[in-house]
């Protein structure tokens, strides 16, 4: 027993026990004081690694605090309501509200496709909002897809992308998640451009009517796959961060 006991004091007090406790701020910079097997090409490996990692985050302490105040959120009053608006909502009408919203948020998507030159994209997502809007009887149906039109997504934030403006800084927004300054402006103009086109006076009457916005809230995290915590490491705010950046790089080069 007194040999146990020594054995995991020994350990608790070795370099690589002290090295697995968090820095203050909760993994600041946790590759700092990594050490690599010499053996390897260090060069290479760095490269596939912290530079890959390196995102421009001036603002990492306050991201930081944010991302975990929309882990919490998620965990203790997202993820509840969605489990909650599925258990009293048959299938087939939580699907006809996606394609509602979704239909609404193809007129954004067309006016970004108008404005990065995409002629055939612009056609097509034309063709799903006629098709929609009609046929799908204002949306709540998505008869464009089983002819072979998907929903394409663009935002303004590509927009901007496409004509040469930089991403800026990384930011994590309340409940949002993860974006950038020059998304987040394109968010801001994509729901003023929402609210002035006015759709199927859709965001008028939510403006009076609260419970709307709600429910699209809801939809949205609940046809979001992407759970908090479900990449299982202590890195998963370096490795959002990094996705998220080079995931923007693809849709604005598409």
């Amino acid at each position: 027993m007194a040999k146990k006991a020594l054995l995991i004091a020994l350990l608790l007090a070795s370099p690589l026990a002290r090295a697995q406790e968090p820095d203050q701020d909760g993994f600041t910079q946790p590759l700092k004081d990594l050490k690599f097997n010499p053996g390897l090409d260090q060069r290479e490996f760095e490269r596939s690694t912290l530079n890959a990692l390196s995102v421009y985050d001036p603002y990492e302490s306050w991201n930081r605090r944010v991302y975990h105040f929309n882990y919490r959120f998620d965990e203790w009053v997202f993820l509840p309501v969605v489990r909650g608006y599925r258990y009293v909502t048959p299938g087939f009408v939580r699907s006809g509200v996606s394609n509602f919203f979704s239909n609404l948020g193809d007129v954004p998507n067309l006016l970004n496709s108008l404005l990065q030159l995409k002629g055939q994209r612009s056609m097509e997502i034309t063709g799903r909002l006629l098709l929609n809007t009609t046929i799908g009887v204002a949306g709540l149906w998505d008869p464009a897809a089983r002819i072979g039109l998907p929903r394409q997504t663009e935002d303004f934030g590509q927009t901007l992308g496409y004509y040469g403006v930089t991403d800026g800084p990384y930011l994590m927004l309340p409940i949002l998640g993860p974006s950038n300054l020059r998304d987040t402006g394109g968010l801001v103009v994509d729901y003023l451009a929402d609210y002035q086109i006015n759709f199927l006076n859709v965001p008028e009457v939510s403006s009076d009517h609260p419970e709307i916005t709600a429910l699209r809230m809801v939809d949205k995290r609940y046809t979001t796959k992407f759970r908090y915590g479900q990449l299982n490491t202590p890195f998963e705010y370096e490795k959002l961060r990094y996705v998220y950046t080079e995931s923007r790089k693809l849709q604005i080069a598409e």
